[in-house]
C-alpha cells in the first residue's frame, strides 16, 4: 500500500463541514468520491483537523492509503475534475506509513476575519464575521495576551469537544486592524471544538466595552463554558496552515490568492 498526503481547500459555507455524513453532504464526502474514481476503489481519508459547517480551509492536510500508482497529477488535476467548485485538491505527496495528517501535524493555525462595521456584509457574507459596533483594538489584544500559552481552556470549549484533555499550548494569537476588517491569527499544536469562535466571541465582549480585558483571563481561570460569550459564527474562520517537520517533505503554506491578499 502507498500512503499519500494531499493539501485540500474548500469554501466552507458548501458543506455540512468536513466529518463524512449520511447524506454525503460533507467535504470528506466529495473528496473520497473523487479519489475513489481515479483509485478505482474506494479511498478513506484522514484529515488534519475537522471543521464545522460554514468553517473554510485554505490548508487542509488529509492522507490515504491505496494499492494503487498513479502520478501525483492524477490525485491533483484528476481529482479536481470530479470534484464541486468549492473544494480543491492543491498538491499531492507520496509519504512513508508512518506520517499521520492529524497525528504527524507540530501545529495548526487558523484566521478569523470579521468585519467591524455598521452595515452587514453582502458580497462576503459567507467570507467574514461581522460586528456592527465599534471595537476597541487596544483593548482586545490586552484581553489575548492573557491566552497565549499552556492552559486548561476548558471555558472555550465546546459542550459537544470530544478531546481526551481540554489542555492546549496557543503559541500565537495576534489581532490586527486593516481598514473594516479585524484579522485574529492563532496558531497552536491542536484546538478544541469550537475554540477559535468562543474564544473571538469573548474578545468581542471586550472589544465592545461590555467587560475589561481581565475579564478574559478570569473566564480562563474559571474553567467554566458558560461564563464565557457565545459562540461566534463560523464564516469567518478558515483554516491556514498545518506544519508539520521538515522529514515529510510537505509544502508549509496555502496557495489561495484569498490568503495572499490577506497575509
Amino acid at each position: 500500500m502507498t500512503r499519500i498526503a494531499l493539501g485540500v481547500e474548500y469554501d466552507g459555507g458548501r458543506f455540512c463541514g468536513w466529518q463524512t455524513q449520511p447524506e454525503s453532504c460533507a467535504a470528506q464526502d466529495a473528496l473520497e468520491h473523487g479519489l475513489a474514481e481515479i483509485a478505482g476503489a474506494p479511498v478513506a481519508t484522514t484529515c488534519a483537523g475537522r471543521t464545522d459547517a460554514g468553517v473554510h480551509a485554505l490548508a487542509q492536510v488529509v492522507h490515504f492509503d491505496t494499492g494503487v500508482e498513479r502520478p501525483d497529477a492524477a490525485w491533483v488535476r484528476g481529482t479536481n475534475a470530479l470534484l464541486p467548485p468549492a473544494l480543491a485538491v492543491t498538491w499531492s505527496r507520496p509519504v512513508p506509513q508512518d506520517f499521520h495528517a492529524r497525528y504527524s501535524a507540530l501545529s495548526r493555525s487558523y484566521r478569523y476575519l470579521l468585519l467591524n462595521h455598521p452595515v452587514r456584509p453582502a458580497a462576503d457574507q459567507a467570507r467574514v464575521g461581522w460586528y456592527h459596533a465599534p471595537l476597541d483594538l487596544e483593548m482586545m489584544q490586552c484581553a489575548a495576551r492573557l491566552l497565549v500559552g499552556e492552559h486548561d481552556f476548558s471555558a472555550f470549549r465546546s459542550a459537544e469537544c470530544q478531546a481526551k484533555t481540554p489542555v492546549r499550548t496557543l503559541a500565537q494569537l495576534d489581532i490586527e486592524r486593516r481598514g473594516d476588517c479585524l484579522i485574529f491569527d492563532f496558531r497552536a499544536n491542536a484546538f478544541l471544538h469550537h475554540m477559535v469562535r468562543n474564544i473571538v466571541g469573548s474578545l468581542v465582549y471586550v472589544g465592545k466595552g461590555k467587560y475589561p480585558p481581565e475579564w478574559v483571563g478570569e473566564v480562563l481561570a474559571s474553567r467554566n463554558r458558560a461564563l464565557a460569550a457565545p459562540t461566534f459564527e463560523a464564516a469567518g474562520l478558515y483554516l491556514a496552515r498545518v506544519t508539520y517537520g521538515p522529514q515529510w517533505g510537505l509544502p508549509d503554506a496555502p496557495r489561495t490568492a484569498f490568503m495572499s491578499v490577506m497575509a
